[in-house]
């Protein structure tokens, strides 16, 4: 789940003075930040919100119970043109795509949260900023969140302790760049409402957010955060459905986008797939029966959980405490299957089976593919950029028949907090992060394999790090994807199509904004092949501004910004 961005464009949600003084400062807050430009274009004219009407009661208690918090107004990263020193002071560490959340669940087990946390450990890669379990113990949901690694924010067993109950479902975050960090942003969300409490977490990103806030809103729901997730949560309150199953496939029917889902109540788990499959989200059994899901196997066997298979798209499942029975339907719309490509690309661990491939055999078959394709003659060994890079440079090694070496080597212990708005922090920056070998690099031609270039800041300095500190006589950058030109919109946190360096300059452009002395890509059609028949079932937006779900509204606000 991502914050919405509208850079440069104030969000204006009105409400009643009433309203905001019965509730708590920060709510109030937010719900004088919303956009008027939003309800100019699909709520004309805009809605004044009042605690009025049926429904009103039901919103007002909705808010006051829930745990649901304000948040940054920043949701898809859509930075307007920058400097490339303000780029570099944001990015200066790792010019990467970003994974929004890695959500993890499990039921039937005495010992839950403390499985989740072992859980969200093994997801940690795909969310840093936050993390958050919730338990329930048959009877009431119990919440912990908080800010940094999960290791810091459950950095004592006593802070697990409150945590009771036989199941749980947690989640890491990671923020869009400029969104503050505030313990308001972290999920598992937890809600009261009519019918009990209800908790989310929400790996993924719906691209009709605001049109469906600003229907909400038209009926007198008022909205407490920016967090599409709220979304979600306001749907399955205002169903007229009756069990809650059917009110979250009700809800569920409404969103457009990418959505891996978990929640809990106090005696039930549920997992959901959007149609497409955007987002991956898998199940498991413990030996003791319990049951599990995750955003990746990795988390599965770090637990102890035995991988059973995935969560089919479209499919919402139910396990039930009392019995421990499961529930599953495919209940939603069948639409064409459209993984998201770059979690083999980039996002997900070599050791998890994700879509139902190996990721470290999908990365290193990418490397082989892309040395037959653009071998570097002359060369005399090959380099990763690590850590994603090693399986595609072994693959090129390989293939190619040069020798691999490890010629950079990353400090894990380097975080971005440090870094200051200044030219000599952001030029220390790569070699705080990356160190290369001298004795390896020296008076060689070097081939480096990296994953994926995003705005090629990092990835000149590399070229730079490597000439001038490594002293290799030449640099040959390969990279283990095809060109990215397109923004992404369904969960992962990329920049403006404005900002990516292929999307302004051809290979050549590039090569030279790099500084390195050769430079090539992965063709589209080699990345397809590596998955053979189901090459169809991967999305490649990003590749190929190919969009499986148009992204309207974000088109819109782009022409109300210009």
């Amino acid at each position: 789940m991502k914050p919405l961005v509208r850079r440069g464009r104030p969000r204006q949600h009105t409400a009643s003075c009433g309203l905001r003084a019965a509730l708590p400062p920060l709510m109030a807050a937010a719900i004088s930040s919303s956009s008027a430009a939003a309800h100019r274009l699909f709520c004309s004219p805009p809605p004044s919100v009042r605690p009025s009407g049926p429904s009103s009661p039901l919103f007002l208690s909705f808010l006051l119970k829930a745990s649901l918090k304000p948040r940054s107004s920043l949701r898809h990263r859509s930075l307007p043109p920058l400097s490339a020193s303000y780029a570099d002071d944001v990015f200066a560490f790792d010019d990467k795509p970003r994974e929004e959340c890695g959500v993890f669940g499990i039921i039937g087990d005495p010992d839950a949260a403390r499985i989740c946390y072992l859980g969200l450990h093994a997801l940690q890669h795909r969310g840093q900023e936050g993390a958050g379990i919730v338990s329930s113990d048959g009877t009431a949901l119990h919440s912990r969140t908080g800010l940094g690694l999960v290791s810091k924010v459950f950095s004592r067993s006593s802070e697990l302790e409150p945590l009771v109950g036989s199941a749980a479902i947690g989640h890491n975050r990671y923020s869009t760049a400029g969104a503050a960090s505030a313990l308001a942003n972290v999920q598992p969300f937890v809600a009261g409402y009519r019918f009990g409490q209800l908790a989310v977490a929400h790996n993924g990103n719906l691209v009709n957010y605001d049109s469906l806030r600003c229907e909400l809103e038209s009926k007198g729901s008022v909205f407490n955060t920016s967090s599409d997730t709220e979304v979600i949560l306001h749907l399955i309150a205002t169903s007229s459905s009756g069990p809650l199953l059917a009110r979250i496939v009700e809800a569920l029917e409404e969103l457009e986008g990418a959505y891996s889902l978990v929640f809990l109540t106090a005696d039930k788990l549920f997992a959901a797939r959007d149609p497409h499959g955007f987002r991956p989200l898998v199940m498991g059994r413990r030996s003791n029966g319990a049951v599990a899901f995750a955003s990746e196997t990795c988390a599965l066997g770090l637990v102890g959980a035995e991988y059973v298979r995935e969560v089919n798209p479209g499919e919402v499942i139910v396990v039930d405490s009392h019995d421990m029975s499961i529930n599953t339907s495919c209940l939603l719309s069948k639409k064409p299957r459209k993984c998201c490509v770059f979690e083999h690309v980039y996002f997900a661990l070599p050791n998890s089976v994700v879509f139902g491939h190996p990721v470290h055999a999908a990365r290193y078959n990418f490397g082989a593919a892309l040395a037959r394709e653009s071998p570097a003659p002359g060369a005399d060994i090959v380099i990763p950029v690590p850590d994603s890079g090693f399986f595609a440079a072994l693959g090129f090694a390989e293939a190619s028949g040069l020798p691999f070496r490890q010629g950079l080597i990353r400090s894990h212990y380097v975080g971005r907090s440090f870094i200051e708005p200044n030219q000599e922090e952001r030029n220390l920056a790569v070699k705080l992060k990356l160190a290369p070998i001298d004795g390896i690099l020296e008076g060689k031609s070097v081939v480096v394999i990296d994953d994926s270039i995003v705005r090629g800041t990092t990835s000149s300095k590399i070229v730079q790090l490597i000439k001038n500190t490594g002293k290799a006589r030449e640099v040959h950058m390969r990279i283990a994807s095809p060109p990215i030109v397109g923004s992404c919109y369904y969960g992962v946190d990329t920049p403006r199509a404005e900002e990516l360096i292929s999307n302004r300059l051809d290979v050549e452009g590039v090569r030279q904004a790099l500084g390195s002395d050769s430079l090539a890509f992965l063709s589209l059609e080699s990345l397809k092949a590596a998955f053979g028949d189901e090459a169809c079932k991967f999305c490649d937006a990003c590749f190929t501004r190919k969009y499986p779900v148009p992204p309207r509204e974000h088109e819109i606000f782009n022409m109300v910004d210009k």
